[in-house]
């Protein structure tokens, strides 16, 4: 074959890229480090930047909505965006973008003013996750691709893992401002190596002539819409709020309008054909899959301590480092297997760990703590490494070179989508099950019962001349007793049923086709 012809097949180089571009692709990794992290980065620290900013409650969740929608429309454009402009310039201006929307959010006066700031900064940060996965299987040789998705894959399993963590600690350190301001510089850094080195491909300007604008702005209402009402549905009781209801039937109506205008268009915003591809199809689908993990577990965890134990946001982040930890440490050996093993036999044993790991918390007590969640995290750890890494390769890997930057934002749609799923299920099924736990516990708060009553007497002797009725305060110690348990048996069941979505979707990894060498 000759090199024509391997390059109009999509075929990948055999050799290694020069060194230039070597280092603007690990400028591209240190970006995306900074987007993923930014998601999580202010979780820990709303209460400080709500009282900053003197904000509401309801207008601080907004810190992190406005973030996450507006990220999630632009992952999908980024294909696009690099055909126009070209991979570096795309690349850059998103840099620069999520560089100076970081310096304006550590500036913000006003609640409102840090909202807009966090769209544009989620917006211009989200085509740099994208981009980088396509600069990965652009310019590197098929025998090195395990090494170059196990850095990959460190950085997207990483930054979620320590966002809450750095965060906390940085806040209670320095200030809130100091979260968005330790990305200018690394910021400005990585413009200069993305726009010195990054030199891979020409821009297409006539592109942008046939544009479709109704297809962009159905996509922008279709996402927006969709992580709109994933993040606000379970805190508004999901239909019973007229918001969400519209919100849903705008998502709806714009989502079909979108499909069908797509699938039909010369030239679509979005190419939806890479579906058509069944290791594509179903590696996205893994990647769904994932995303429930990756980011609900992040999610569930410091629930767990912070209602359960009572613990800080940097004991919670210690917690939780083991998980970032094992999959630091896993990832070289998991990149090296992947050279040498069917990516179809890691995917295999990755879900069969996230699922087990998952499984062994569902026995949990409110005396669990940091032993008791790490050798499940290990467990887990090394199983979301061995299903990021092979995902990515068998979803992307079958793909001709030309649609490898379109595919990339859908595949980084589809794991985003699944984490706001999961993170939407995860809080409805644990009020529902709280619920549940409860009606089934507080019929046993008999005051008729022995050991009811020795429990009272006890309160009542610890709280007698401090408040002045110990016996309704005694009562009220005990409920609260229920209510804990009623939690923590409410995240065993979240746990159980987690684990066995990872087991049930294990047959899935038979329907793919091997890679070629």
């Amino acid at each position: 074959m000759s090199d024509a012809t391997a390059a109009a097949a999509g075929a990948r180089p055999d050799d290694m890229p020069p060194w230039p571009q070597r280092i603007g692709f690990i400028a591209a990794v240190f970006g995306m480090f900074m987007a993923i992290l930014d998601i999580q980065i202010v979780a820990s620290s709303l209460n400080e930047i709500q009282s900053g900013l003197s904000a509401s409650e309801d207008q601080i969740s907004w810190v992190q909505t406005s973030y996450l929608i507006a990220e999630i429309v632009m992952i999908p454009l980024s294909g696009l965006l690099m055909r126009i402009l070209s991979t570096r310039v795309a690349f850059t201006l998103s840099c620069a973008g999520f560089t100076l929307a970081s310096l304006g959010c550590a500036l913000a006066g006003s609640i409102e003013q840090l909202i807009v700031l966090r769209a544009i900064q989620g917006f211009a940060g989200g085509a740099m996750i994208p981009i980088t996965q396509a600069v990965s299987f652009s310019i590197f040789p098929r025998r090195v691709m395990g090494s170059v998705q196990a850095v990959i894959g460190m950085v997207v399993t990483m930054a979620p893992s320590v966002g809450p963590t750095v965060g906390g600690f940085v806040t209670e350190s320095l200030s809130w401002h100091w979260l968005f301001l330790a990305n200018v510089i690394p910021g400005v850094l990585v413009c200069w190596a993305a726009w010195t080195f990054l030199d891979i491909d020409k821009a297409d300007h006539g592109l942008a002539k046939r544009l479709d604008l109704i297809g962009l702005g159905l996509i922008a209402v279709f996402l927006g819409s969709l992580e709109f009402v994933l993040e606000e549905g379970p805190g508004d009781d999901w239909f019973a709020s007229d918001l969400i209801l519209i919100t849903t039937l705008v998502c709806v109506l714009a989502g079909i309008w979108f499909f069908a205008r797509t699938l039909r268009h010369d030239h679509p915003i979005v190419d939806l054909h890479a579906f058509a591809n069944r290791n594509f199809a179903i590696g996205a689908g893994m990647g769904f899959i994932i995303g429930i993990a990756l980011y609900g577990l992040v999610y569930l965890m410091p629930l767990f301590f912070g209602y359960v134990r009572g613990y800080s946001s940097l004991q919670i982040g210690q917690v939780m480092f083991v998980t970032g930890l094992t999959m630091f440490c896993c990832a070289p050996l998991v990149g090296q297997l992947s050279n040498r093993l069917d990516l179809r036999v890691l995917l295999f044993f990755g879900l069969l760990l996230v699922g087990i790991g998952t499984m062994m918390n569902a026995n949990l007590t409110v005396e669990s703590g940091f032993w008791q969640f790490c050798l499940p995290q290990i467990v887990r750890g090394m199983g979301l490494i061995m299903c990021i890494i092979p995902a990515s390769r068998i979803a992307l890997g079958t793909l001709p070179a030309n649609e490898v930057g379109n595919a990339s934002g859908l595949f980084n749609v589809m794991r985003n989508l699944g984490g706001a799923m999961g993170l939407a299920l995860l809080d409805t099924v644990r009020d529902v099950r709280e619920d549940f736990h409860w009606n089934q516990l507080i019929p046993a708060i008999d005051a008729g019962r022995e050991v009811v009553g020795t429990e009272i007497a006890k309160y009542e002797a610890m709280l007698a001349g401090s408040v002045p009725d110990a016996h309704q305060a005694a009562i009220g110690m005990l409920v609260q007793r229920v209510m804990q348990q009623a939690q923590v048996l409410a995240f065993n069941d979240i746990f159980l049923w987690m684990g066995m979505i990872y087991l049930v979707s294990v047959p899935l990894v038979f329907l793919l086709r091997r890679l070629s060498a």
